[in-house]
């Protein structure tokens, strides 16, 4: 798959997507995540919620992280999704200097991301994290995406839409079934 990494917004930037102001915060620890993390970006696309990307680290960019999560909200953003892998601290640290809902995408690497899961889901009290399935990036977005359609007509309008073209996709596929032949198939 090939990336754009000029698609990569700067750390903290002051808008994108021709002006607007971003509802939604894609982070993750390196751009190494981001074939992963791309699933989101092209959900929140498909769905014209503005969003912004950034590469922060819970580790390496402490005080960026922290300074990041102070201002979220400020900026614009209602919605913080952050990816991490191995130690996966990333969206907990984030979670701890805000009061947005971040959710939490596990990446998967050292033990099939089981590590990465666990580490997000097992937040203290007072800190939550929601947390999607291992590289579940896309479902982060919708979760986002939800999120965001408690308080905005037009984006729930556009949600149901694309609900209900999951549902119109399944039942192309299961029609297209009836076409498969097997000798002891019997519908």
């Amino acid at each position: 798959m090939e990336h754009n990494k000029s698609n990569i917004s700067s750390p903290l930037p002051s808008g994108g997507g021709g002006g607007r102001l971003p509802l939604v915060s894609i982070i993750m620890g390196s751009t190494s995540d981001l074939p992963i993390m791309e699933k989101a970006c092209k959900q929140l696309d498909e769905l014209q919620i503005p969003f912004e990307v950034n590469a922060l680290s819970a580790h390496r960019t402490p005080d960026a992280v922290e300074r990041f999560a102070r201002e979220a909200k400020d900026r614009g953003v209602r919605v913080i999704i952050a990816a991490a892998g191995m130690a996966a601290a990333l969206p907990g640290v984030i979670a701890a200097s805000t009061t947005l809902p971040v959710i939490g995408v596990p990446i998967k690497g050292m033990l099939d991301g089981l590590d990465a899961l666990l580490s997000i889901v097992q937040m203290p009290p007072g800190i939550p994290v929601a947390t999607v399935g291992i590289n579940g990036a896309q479902n982060a977005a919708i979760l986002a995406v939800e999120m965001l359609a408690l308080s905005d007509d037009a984006i729930a309008s556009r949600l149901s839409n694309y609900k209900a073209s999951l549902k119109q996709k399944i039942e192309k596929a299961n029609k297209e079934l009836a076409d498969v032949k097997y000798e002891y198939k019997t519908n």
